[in-house]
């Protein structure tokens, strides 16, 4: 005991009742089959022993520069909590310095600093779960044979709530040398890091040849499994057993001659399992038997309980090969499972290839058209495979190819050449499949693909055909995102606009707007908003063109303006028809608007999109557009402007800190918009500060220190260092002030002023805070924000 530490009462027991509850622990540690064990299940035996309410139990890292403990955060999910070995904590101390510490308030920051002017206690996890932490007793294992520290024991409140005793200290010292015993001879078992390395402890793989499979597993961009089955000849079977090892439960083969469970894959889409990793493959009674690749992870998540409710699962894991070929049996061939496309290309009539520039635009050979009629289909397939918005099909005039290009997260990327023979018989095959008219090649064409008719894919592309220069026509595929609206939690709101969002939205009455240009996802963010809304109670219609995105109780129109059904024709028919709620998917002329405002201020409320710049633009071009200055100021409840920047990859983003320089540059940047508002202009400097304090706060680490990431490329990635999209949002509230502004027609920069000074934040504003919160980088955020 360290000789500053309070001398407290005895806890109630006695040292020979002890000494028969700690044999008793001793056997069941002795019983463990591992360290984690240990650490995870014997936890309330230790608890009871010392008569303590919690109990942590940390081990040495590898690099021995902190000590980890395993934490349970569900059924079968568990996190590390690291500490590192240093004053700073009150384990990492004890394990510093190898002292025993009895503690009777953690929260006296004089009792700490008589032990060490640098000794605190880290209160965020009381602060996050409400609980008390006071009374701690915390000591070290150590190896009795060199001295070396194994781990830390920290036990936490006593549960008559008086400090820990001498008996308590006795007890520990002896329960330390009963560890340090335990976790020496198992310490061989904790080195179990990956789910394949029961390969290596049964001989099947050496440990070298596994650290070259995982070495090779990241260059190539590739599974170790495969790795391991195609260059070291590990069978199926072999990796089977080893998962079933590491997480201990049965391992399930394909079995070609298993029946097909239809009852149990109703609910059930290819692609559903395919993300999710797992697949029901038979029931018996009221257990339905689960496959997947990671079952603790499955288990965890509880999804198999939302598609089999009445059903208990009884888990077993597999191979990604079996699974794989579980996938193929009960769903069909993979769309990924045709030819490569150059294979396709190679099986081209020759013939074709060596027309002159007289018959190119003549119709290919049965043959060739059949390939032809192959390549569509796999570009279309690949192209949602890889996560695509669009498809550019580029044809050049005389004998050069006909480029194809995909757009992924926002940009253009090369995808395949097709030779000029085909462009004509390509673009002819697109129009065949939109129902266009294939003679029609002096005018641009519109129309929609359902990919369904024609392959394995249940999804539909908007196509539109362009002449270009030297007679040839380029096509662009628009992948329509039909599916499920996302949770307007799950958008990436800012935590300050979130609040102010839902309360604007969920008023009676009023008119709120969602600006951006094409591609900025205001649809999507749209129809969060409405599943938000979404009540029995409630009559929601919408109005859009196309309808990409359904939802259970919303009543959705097509708009089709061949037909004389333009988004002003159904606003006029929805008031006829008592809605609550109504939905425009745009709002780009004077009529609509005009019906919007007045539905608004008769009692409904409006939501509609708009092709604007950032928020206080949008009310200057409505009012551009004739509406009158009192009523919109009367209707307006909001606006959201938003745009969609490159997130950078979750698996090769590079932490760093920033230098003093870079970090002043991103403030400044961030208070650039905030200059011309009054708090500014009454003490800038002040300003400025109280801001810097802000971001610091908010987004600095416990230590106050910032940290910023960088791309760097990996095969997730496909080497360009981002990985999706992250939408940067702008959120105008119509308060009162604003609304007098709308009515004496101010200019932009009066109204934006008012609104930062209201607390709203410019798009380059929010996208920095998410800079700082290792989002994105201020390279996207620039590339997205004009200003």
């Amino acid at each position: 005991m360290n000789a500053l530490s309070p001398k407290p009462a005895s806890l109630p027991f006695d040292a020979a009742e002890f000494s028969k509850r700690l044999l008793s622990v001793t056997q069941k540690i002795n019983a463990a089959r591992n360290i984690d064990e240990v650490m995870l299940d014997l936890g309330t035996d230790i608890c009871d022993l010392f008569q303590a309410d919690r109990l942590s139990i940390y081990l040495v890292s590898e690099d021995k520069a902190a000590i980890i403990s395993r934490v349970k955060t569900g059924l079968n999910a568990f996190k590390d909590l690291r500490l590192p070995l240093a004053e700073q904590s009150i384990a990492g101390y004890s394990g510093l310095c190898k002292k025993m510490l009895n503690l009777a308030d953690v929260y006296d920051d004089q009792e700490l600093k008589r032990i060490h002017p640098s000794l605190r206690f880290l209160q965020a996890v009381d602060k996050k779960t409400g609980y008390r932490t006071k009374q701690m007793l915390v000591a070290p294992v150590v190896d009795a044979g060199n001295a070396e520290l194994i781990g830390v024991v920290q036990l936490i409140n006593t549960r008559n709530g008086a400090p820990f005793g001498s008996a308590a200290e006795d007890g520990m010292r002896q329960f330390c040398q009963t560890l340090a015993i335990a976790f020496r001879q198992r310490m061989n078992a904790i080195v179990q890091r990956t789910k394949y390395d029961f390969l290596i402890s049964d001989g099947v793989i050496s440990p070298e040849d596994f650290q070259q499979a995982t070495r090779l597993a990241r260059q190539q961009g590739l599974d170790v499994e495969a790795v391991l089955r195609k260059e070291f000849r590990v069978d199926i079977p072999a990796i089977g057993h080893a998962l079933s090892k590491y997480f201990e439960v049965p391992y399930e083969p394909v079995r070609r001659t298993r029946a097909k469970p239809v009852e149990l894959l109703k609910s059930i889409k290819r692609e559903q399992a395919e993300q999710s990793q797992w697949l029901p493959i038979e029931a018996r009674g009221d257990l339905v038997q689960i496959v997947c690749l990671d079952p603790e992870r499955t288990r965890s998540s509880r999804v198999v309980s939302n598609f089999f409710p009445k059903l208990r699962a009884d888990y077993c894991v597999t191979t990604i090969e079996d699974f794989k070929q579980m996938l193929s049996a009960f769903f069909g061939a993979s769309v990924t499972d045709e030819s490569d496309i150059a294979a396709m290309l190679s099986e081209m009539s020759e013939a074709q290839l060596e027309q002159d520039d007289e018959s190119l635009g003549e119709p290919v050979s049965a043959a060739a058209d059949n390939e032809l009629v192959k390549l569509v289909n796999k570009i279309i397939i690949d192209a949602h495979a890889q996560g695509a918005s669009d498809i550019h099909i580029e044809p050049y005039p005389g004998r050069a190819k006909t480029e194809v290009r995909f757009r992924r997260d926002g940009s253009l990327a090369h995808y395949i050449d097709i030779p000029a023979a085909y462009r004509d018989a390509m673009v002819a095959r697109i129009k065949i499949m939109c129902d266009l008219d294939i003679s029609e090649k002096r005018r641009p064409q519109d129309g929609k693909i359902r990919f369904k008719k024609f392959g394995p894919l249940d999804i539909e592309l908007r196509v539109a055909t362009v002449p270009s220069a030297g007679g040839v026509e380029d096509v662009v595929m628009r992948i329509l995102a039909a599916g499920e609206p996302i949770p307007i939690d799950k958008l990436g709101i800012s935590k300050t606009n979130m609040p102010r969002l839902k309360s604007a939205i969920s008023k009676p009455y009023g008119l709120f707007f969602v600006c951006g240009p094409t591609g900025s996802g205001k649809t999507t963010t749209l129809h969060s908003v409405l599943g938000f809304l979404n009540t029995p109670d409630t009559k929601i219609w919408t109005a859009e063109d196309p309808v990409e995105i359904t939802q259970k109780g919303l009543r959705q129109v097509q708009v089709n303006k061949k037909a004389g059904l333009d988004f002003a024709t159904v606003m006029k028919s929805f008031l006829r028809a008592d809605p609550d709620i109504i939905m425009v998917g745009e709002m780009r002329d004077k009529e609509t608007t005009s019906i919007g405002i007045e539905a608004s201020l008769t009692g409904h409320l409006v939501f509609a999109t708009l092709h604007t710049n950032s928020a206080p633009e949008s009310i200057t071009r409505l009012l551009d557009m004739g509406m009158d200055p009192f009523n919109f100021a009367d209707a307006l409840l909001g606006i959201l402007a938003q745009r969609l920047a490159k997130r950078l990859c979750g698996e090769c983003k590079q932490a760093y800190e920033p230098s003093v320089e870079e970090m002043k540059s991103l403030v400044q940047e961030y208070c650039a918009e905030l200059l011309h508002t009054a708090s500014f202009k009454l003490d800038r400097k002040a300003s400025y500060e109280k801001i810097y304090r802000e971001l610091v706060g908010n987004f600095a680490d416990s230590e106050g220190k910032f940290k910023l990431y960088k791309p760097i490329g990996c095969a997730v990635c496909s080497g360009t260092g981002y990985k999706g999209r992250v939408g940067l949002h702008e959120l105008l509230i119509a308060s009162d002030s604003i609304k007098k502004l709308i009515q004496e027609h101010a200019r932009v920069a009066e109204i934006l002023a008012v609104c930062l000074d209201e607390g709203m934040r410019t798009l380059k504003m929010d996208g920095i805070e998410k800079v700082f919160q290792g989002v994105t980088d201020m390279v996207q955020v620039r590339a997205v924000s004009i200003k």
